[in-house]
């Protein structure tokens, strides 16, 4: 989904609420919620856990047709490398996932070869960034 999200429609983001540690996620997935308020802890009903959620500034503006905000909710499965490192995503990652130290609030967030389950790439190396692996 990460390639789904457009700028405009995270836009009014003014903060991203993590709900646990992230220092050793290699992903997260992301997904647009329609909720009803800008603000606050969203209600979470997927399979998983929760880990993260976007706050909408005050120029959100509700749809007209629901009434709801679009919100960005970080989360993961309980099949997700996290819980499970040899498992299903050793080596890769889902659709929607996207390495969450390229996540800020009004920025979709991308894959990285990291969050592929590899080392940082060439590129990342020359640049001087270095990711805990």
């Amino acid at each position: 989904m990460s390639s789904l999200i457009e700028e405009a429609e995270i836009s009014h983001e003014a903060d991203i609420v993590w709900l646990e540690d992230i220092t050793d996620l290699d992903y997260v997935r992301q997904s647009l919620d329609r909720l009803p308020t800008r603000k606050g802890r969203p209600a979470y009903h997927r399979d998983g856990r929760m880990v993260g959620y976007a706050l909408l500034g005050p120029t959100a503006k509700p749809s007209r047709a629901s009434g709801t905000f679009r919100r960005r909710v970080f989360w993961l499965l309980p099949h997700d490398r996290d819980s499970q490192p040899e498992g299903l995503y050793a080596k890769s990652a889902p659709a929607e996932a996207v390495d969450l130290r390229t996540l800020e609030p009004r920025v979709k967030g991308y894959k990285t070869e990291r969050s592929e389950g590899g080392p940082p790439s060439t590129a990342m190396q020359e640049l001087g960034i270095t990711l805990p692996l």
